[in-house]
């Protein structure tokens, strides 16, 4: 089941988990090897700005996971979303695991 949904409604919803929590999120240009980089001292989440939509929702999804979250901050939906994608990330890991 892919909960995420690519428009910007999904993104804004991805850019809430991430803003609920402290960090700065921001789109600046520059030569990134995966489409973003996190500062974690600054708890700023910088993304390539000439990524698509589609572009941004999969780097958030990707960097969701290794951020310090408070899930007490998210409201329902945001929880939600949040336990999709520690799932999905998770079921990655271990089917990368089996495959070794």
């Amino acid at each position: 089941m892919n909960m995420i949904k690519y428009t910007q409604a999904g993104l804004d919803k991805l850019e809430s988990i991430t803003e609920t929590n402290g960090y700065i999120l921001r789109y600046e240009r520059g030569t990134f090897q995966s489409g973003y980089c996190i500062l974690d001292s600054r708890k700023v989440i910088v993304l390539n700005k000439f990524l698509p939509l589609e572009g941004r929702v999969n780097a958030l999804v990707e960097i969701i996971p290794q951020l310090i979250v408070d899930e007490e901050k998210l409201d329902e939906n945001l929880k939600k979303l949040y336990h999709w994608i520690i799932s999905e990330k998770t079921e990655e890991g271990e089917q990368l695991k089996t495959h070794e």
